[in-house]
């Protein structure tokens, strides 16, 4: 961004900062395992890996492309022209060839191709932008692969477990049934909630290996082992003031607000085009007839020339109106980016408190269902209570203890959403450690449209870098 950033913004960058930052860091000095991935890791790979980003890196570069092009408009336009040509006339045949070379500037035109080039830089601006927001939707769809791996192994995990708890429960039933304790229906329940388990497992492990590829497609390489994600991101004081923050720092605001500059300035190119044009031109030329025997006879010309379209059918009114209504259309959208804006950090500022609440909910219910399946369990022992009640304990407290999973995943999750909906979830403000994309290399090595020249000569080194 180009203005200063305010206070909150700053302090809320930096806990987001040592939060992935000191996360990256443990990892790094801890004694891990090799293969230990950190949420960190699975950033820096997807940014690595993101086609999407790279795609929209070069439509920046198309666009810094158009100011280059602007800017040529203000310069002289060279041409040659060789020309031969044969002539019969009464059967007297004469030849010409003609060699020219000729060039043709616009000395003044009243701002009209300046405000062409300073359209072209603000949409330079607004692409930029338009970058920044495709960084954070990579960054948040590789923290979204990370939990949702790392939950699916939990409820892998879990059924597993569940599976040899039930697989322990139709052993005991098949014993006291042998003695002459429970009746079949017993077992019978005992084996159906058993291969009930037994789906819930193949389903879970499908749902692992739905989240395995999609952990690839965003990184690029397969989940390793996982570490638990670093401390949650601290929030603002209010969600007003997450609202605020977004206002000042989304990228897809400071896209839309370059665009609406742009507009204003395509209204005036607009009405400018009304306005004449001062324009020069010169060449020099050789030629040589048959008629004139073998001399070669030289010339040279200069002129300069003033014009102004009066009247084109209509077509200048109806480009200035329609550039108008472009304004009207990019100004309405800057009002509804902004709506959204605020609305996206409403939502994710919800599902944080709502996660929350779950979370806190659920432990008590995770903490009530433990003491309810062991006592059914024993009180099952002694006969006062049946199978069927000892399997229904159980499945409440397999429940309980799926959901936290989700839940926790979901909290993780909204804090990360928060910081994309306010803006702050790029490389540079969560301090992954790695070198970025500079917007600017390609810009400032073809602004001025080089042919051959020192910044010619940088701009093929940068495109080298981008590997192209």
């Amino acid at each position: 961004m180009t203005h200063r950033e305010p206070t909150a913004v700053r302090r809320l960058c930096t806990a987001a900062r040592r939060t992935v930052a000191g996360a990256a860091l443990a990892v790094a000095l801890g004694p891990l395992p090799a293969a230990a991935e950190s949420l960190a890791d699975a950033m820096v790979a997807a940014y690595r890996h993101a086609a999407l980003l790279e795609q929209n890196r070069a439509v920046l570069r198309a666009a810094d492309e158009d100011v280059a092009g602007a800017m040529a408009r203000l310069r002289p336009v060279i041409d040659w022209t060789l020309s031969h040509s044969f002539r019969d006339l009464d059967g007297t045949e004469t030849t010409s060839q003609t060699a020219s070379l000729s060039a043709q500037m616009t000395l003044y035109d009243w701002g009209r191709r300046q405000l062409g080039i300073d359209a072209a830089k603000e949409i330079v601006l607004a692409t930029r932008a338009q970058l920044i927001a495709v960084e954070q939707d990579v960054l948040l769809d590789a923290v979204n692969a990370y939990l949702t791996v790392r939950s699916a192994r939990q409820q892998v995990e879990l059924q597993q477990n569940s599976v040899r708890v039930l697989g322990e429960e139709l052993s005991a039933a098949n014993d006291r049934f042998s003695v002459g304790e429970i009746t079949v229906t017993d077992v019978s329940l005992a084996e159906a909630q058993l291969a009930q388990t037994r789906a819930q497992l193949a389903t879970a492990q499908g749902d692992l290996q739905i989240a395995i590829e999609r952990y690839r497609a965003a990184t690029g390489r397969d989940p390793g082992d996982l570490l638990a994600p670093p401390e949650l991101p601290r929030l603002p004081e209010s969600v007003s003031a997450a609202q605020a923050i977004a206002v000042r720092s989304h990228p897809a605001i400071e896209g839309a607000q370059r665009n609406v500059a742009a507009a204003e300035i395509q209204v005036a190119g607009a009405a400018a085009e009304r306005r004449p044009e001062i324009s020069g031109n010169a060449s020099v030329f050789a030629q040589h007839s048959s008629i004139g025997g073998s001399d070669v006879e030289p010339g040279a010309s200069l002129g300069i020339e003033m014009r102004q379209r009066i009247y084109a059918g209509g077509a200048l009114s109806a480009s200035h109106r329609q550039a108008m209504a472009n304004r009207d259309r990019i100004r309405a959208q800057l009002l509804q980016t902004t709506r959204d804006v605020s609305e996206q950090v409403g939502v994710s500022w919800a599902n944080i408190d709502v996660a929350g609440a779950q979370i806190r909910a659920i432990d008590e219910q995770i903490s009530a269902a433990q003491q309810a399946y062991e006592g059914v369990r024993e009180e099952a022992t002694l006969g006062a209570r049946t199978t069927l009640d000892v399997l229904d304990a159980e499945q409440d407290l397999l429940e309980a203890r799926a959901n936290r999973i989700t839940a926790q995943a979901n909290l993780q999750l909204a804090h990360y959403q928060l910081l994309s909906s306010m803006g702050l979830l790029t490389v540079e403000n969560l301090q992954l450690g790695i070198p970025t994309y500079d917007p600017s290399a390609y810009y400032n090595a073809v602004r001025d449209a080089p042919s051959t020249s020192v910044q010619g000569q940088n701009l093929d080194r940068v495109l080298r870098a981008l590997g192209r």
